[in-house]
């Protein structure tokens, strides 16, 4: 047998990230599907809604138990089986289809089951990302996560709706249960190293109750990273008022081919600041690039709701877009340098929870911030007409253009007061790394990347 030959850890994340790429496209492709499928049959905005509270809800339920279930499991299994439990509901849903006995709520129920197996498959993937990636490296490999995921976004849609028509929605759910088997026969062919127990860890081993409280004990051991957290969620809160809002901030002035536009300018922006990330891998100061970016963004939310431009509304997605993944993929960066491996999975699990909620929360005060306040304070003869109206314009939308503006200047504050705390501050000078420059995962044989299955050690 020849020597094994040494393979970087950033090429191994690379590969894994193409298979990824191929079942973000497919799951895209039936999600399309899907939505077309439900306002077909109900004609209903509602029903096709309802979808977002089934993917979101679970997540925030069962991520503590996810992550301290991922950071005890083998985690290359635990995405093998993931991935293969999300091919088994498209297929279910395929099957079901064909055979005409698809009802809504079996779609609301596959798409339950799949929020939960995400829960599991999110975090899966983001431990292993420091066990493959030198510290080095780390806002790279995010940049190249954030790039499959905007890619595939952009793509899937795209391909769907010419897939639609032409093998039917049944044939694109097929589509993606077959796009599942990429990372599967990845994953099985790969050997992903197991993290080194730290002491700490080790120690709240005793119990599954006392390992999912100890994601959030072992944060507010490290208030920086607490901090951080809590400064992500509540700029995700303000941010999240925008993305609930900019579909009825454009149709109130313009078509929905218009719309259609501005959003794929803003995709665009996402998939370029992602590529940017992905070959820069963000500034060495990762607090000060994470707020400066962050602000880029809260810039731009306050240029969209200006005017009811759609140049002007393009020219802020896009900009907005850009910097989001830059500084996301800095924040991600920071998080897993400083945060050990063996732990990765319960302190994810409880920066899920503060991100995932942000959004429901926004969805739930957004849409009556709009239509009970703003709304009539910009409309003709409001109280806010003959001022503020002067320069923004009155009538319908200008009140949710209003609400874009007064979120981006609280998107703002809050990342100065971040910055001002010197625990957010000074994270990076504080908290040691938690593994050296060369971790050891940073480097994988080509026998234990490439070797048959038959080869490979399971875990």
């Amino acid at each position: 047998m020849q020597p094994p030959v040494e393979a970087k850890g950033m090429r191994v994340f690379i590969l894994i990230s193409i298979a990824q790429f191929v079942s973000v496209v497919g799951s895209m492709l039936s999600s399309f599907a899907l939505g077309v499928w439900i306002y077909q049959k109900t004609n209903s905005a509602t029903e096709l809604a309802l979808i977002t509270l089934f993917a979101t809800l679970p997540n925030v339920l069962v991520s503590p138990l996810a992550g301290a279930a991922v950071d005890r499991w083998d985690r290359r299994k635990t995405i093998i089986l993931c991935e293969c439990g999300l091919s088994l509901t498209t297929l279910t849903l395929a099957v079901l289809l064909q055979l005409g006995r698809l009802e809504l709520w079996e779609i609301y129920l596959c798409t339950a089951i799949n929020a939960v197996i995400l829960s599991f498959l999110r975090l899966a993937y983001g431990a292993i990302t420091p066990l493959l990636v030198p510290k080095e490296q780390l806002g790279r490999a995010s940049g190249v996560t954030q790039a499959t995921f905007a890619a595939g976004q952009l793509l899937g849609p795209v391909l769907a709706g010419v897939l639609v028509t032409a093998i039917q929605i049944q044939g694109v759910l097929l589509v993606d249960f077959i796009s599942f088997f990429f990372p599967i026969v990845t994953l099985f062919l790969l050997q992903i190293p197991k993290p080194t127990i730290t002491t700490e860890s080790a120690q709240a081993r005793s119990s599954f109750r006392s390992e999912i409280l100890f994601g959030w004990n072992y944060l507010r051991a490290r208030p920086g990273l607490l901090g951080l957290l809590w400064l992500f969620a509540a700029t995700n809160l303000f941010a999240g008022i925008v993305v609930v809002l900019v579909n009825p901030l454009v149709l109130s002035f313009a078509t929905p081919l218009m719309l259609g536009t501005v959003q794929s300018i803003a995709g665009v922006g996402m998939l370029v600041g992602s590529v940017v990330m992905g070959i820069w891998g963000g500034p060495k100061r990762r607090v000060l690039g994470i707020c400066g970016f962050m602000a880029s963004t809260g810039v731009f939310m306050i240029l969209a709701g200006l005017r009811p431009s759609i140049p002007l509304l393009a020219f802020a997605g896009f900009g907005a877009f850009f910097f989001m993944p830059i500084a996301t993929g800095s924040i991600i960066a920071l998080w897993q340098s400083k945060i050990a491996p063996d732990v990765q999975g319960r302190t994810g699990a409880v920066s899920g929870i503060f991100i995932s909620i942000s959004l429901p929360i926004a969805s739930l005060i957004a849409g009556p911030l709009a239509d009970r306040v703003f709304e009539p304070l910009m409309a003709e003869g409001g109280l806010l007409a003959g001022s503020v109206g002067q320069i923004m314009g009155v009538g319908p939308g200008r009140g949710i253009g209003l609400l874009f503006i007064v979120s981006g200047i609280a998107f703002l504050i809050s990342i100065g007061l971040g910055y001002l705390n010197p625990r957010i501050r000074n994270v990076e000078a504080e908290l040691p790394d938690a593994f050296p420059s060369e971790p050891p995962a940073a480097v994988a044989t080509e026998e234990a990347v490439l070797n048959p299955v038959g080869s490979v050690a399971v875990g």
